[in-house]
């Protein structure tokens, strides 16, 4: 009997480092692929926020100015006085208005003694009818020597005579005639008569008293304006009269107020105070604004355009102050360079470098670039939409 081998079959296992290498190989399949997923939604997403923008708040630029305040203090005077004077000399005999008193045109405000002007009438009218009688005897004479000279019986050196004589008289009557006018016109002049409506203001003489021709007897100040007076010191003397608008109200009572423009500044400062006197012509004065009132009056300034930003607005370009401008076209920011005035607690005044109408970014400026799109956001309920305010220098 014949033994044959039996060979025994014992089954393979896997080899140890083949196993681990098919699970590495899986496993970097699938984080490749989470990778590959990943990598595809931040760039959905860095395109997603390219195209929307970066939010930012921004505003608006409005155009301004600065404005200056300045208050003085001063008096109501009227616009226009009248000085009234005797046209002749002679001796005050009445004068029956006061400072104070009110006169209308045609109303007498002082006389003179009568005497010699009415004597000086009288003479004109003695002398005026002797010149009458003597026209009559020269007009007689020459019309008889006409006649005569028609019919041949006279000569002609006594025709030419006559007519010569008849000449003289009449050139003696007119003369009587206008000396006669002359008396009564300053017979009349011994009457001061007021040309205007107003106040009495200053008299600067008495009864009794003899005055000279032209010597001012009462003041009068016209009803038809008023102006308010002030010292003023040269600093606030660059404008020239009527560029500025004067608020005046009464010291005593701010609610009686009056607008009014400078209508005329002394060309001379005064020697003592150095200041200017300026005169504002006021537009409607109130009743309660009497002469002599003390009034403050309010000067407004203004320089010229300027524009406030936000101070959170403020960015640099090197060494230079800039903002970011907002194109409302593409939606995109550049960065300009501006010219800063002042700086205030929140707000930021620029000279230079801005325009009216343009947008800026106000908030979010550090993490932009050129070129960069932004989404404007909504302002906030109540807050400002645009960036320029009126700045006020203190007076």
């Amino acid at each position: 009997m014949t033994h044959r081998p039996v060979h025994t079959t014992t089954p393979q296992r896997p080899c140890p480092s083949r196993l681990v290498t098919g699970h590495s190989q899986r496993n970097r399949s699938l984080l490749g692929l989470a990778l590959l997923l990943a990598l595809t939604a931040c760039d959905r997403a860095e395109k997603a926020a390219t195209t929307a923008g970066r939010p930012v708040q921004v505003v608006k630029i409005e155009a301004s100015s600065l404005a200056g305040g300045v208050d003085l203090s001063g008096e109501i005077q009227a616009e226009k006085t009248v000085s009234l004077a005797f046209r002749i000399a002679g001796r005050i005999t009445d004068r029956p208005v006061n400072v104070g008193d009110r006169v209308a045109p045609g109303q007498i405000i002082a006389r003179l003694d009568r005497t010699i002007e009415s004597n000086a009438v009288t003479a004109a009218r003695a002398a005026l009818e002797a010149a009458r009688g003597e026209v009559v005897t020269a007009r007689n004479t020459f019309e008889r020597q006409e006649r005569l000279m028609g019919q041949g019986f006279t000569t002609r050196p006594r025709f030419d005579l006559a007519l010569k004589a008849q000449e003289t008289a009449q050139a003696a009557l007119e003369n009587a005639e206008a000396q006669l006018e002359l008396a009564q016109d300053r017979l009349g002049f011994t009457d001061l008569r007021a040309n205007v409506a107003g106040v009495v203001t200053v008299r600067s003489a008495e009864p009794g008293e003899v005055v000279q021709p032209g010597q001012t007897i009462v003041q009068i100040a016209r009803e038809d304006g008023r102006d308010a007076v002030f010292n003023v010191p040269a600093r606030l003397l660059e404008a020239k009269a009527g560029d500025y608008i004067v608020r005046v109200a009464l010291a005593d009572a701010p609610g009686v107020s009056a607008i009014g423009r400078i209508r005329e500044i002394s060309p001379q400062a005064d020697p003592v105070t150095r200041t200017f006197q300026v005169r504002v012509g006021l537009l409607d004065s109130p009743e309660a604004m009497r002469l002599g009132s003390t009034v403050v009056g309010s000067i407004e300034t203004a320089s010229a355009v300027i524009m406030s930003i936000p101070a959170t607005a403020l960015t640099q370009s090197g060494t230079s102050p800039a903002v970011w401008i907002v194109d409302p076209a593409k939606s995109t920011v550049s960065l300009r360079p501006i010219d800063i005035l002042r700086f205030d607690p929140d707000h930021v005044i620029v000279s230079q470098g801005l325009a009216p109408g343009e947008t800026i970014v106000s908030g979010g400026v550090q993490a932009l670039h050129p070129g960069q799109r932004v989404a404007p956001l909504p302002p906030a309920a109540g807050g400002r939409t645009a960036a320029a305010t009126t700045a006020r220098t203190p007076g």
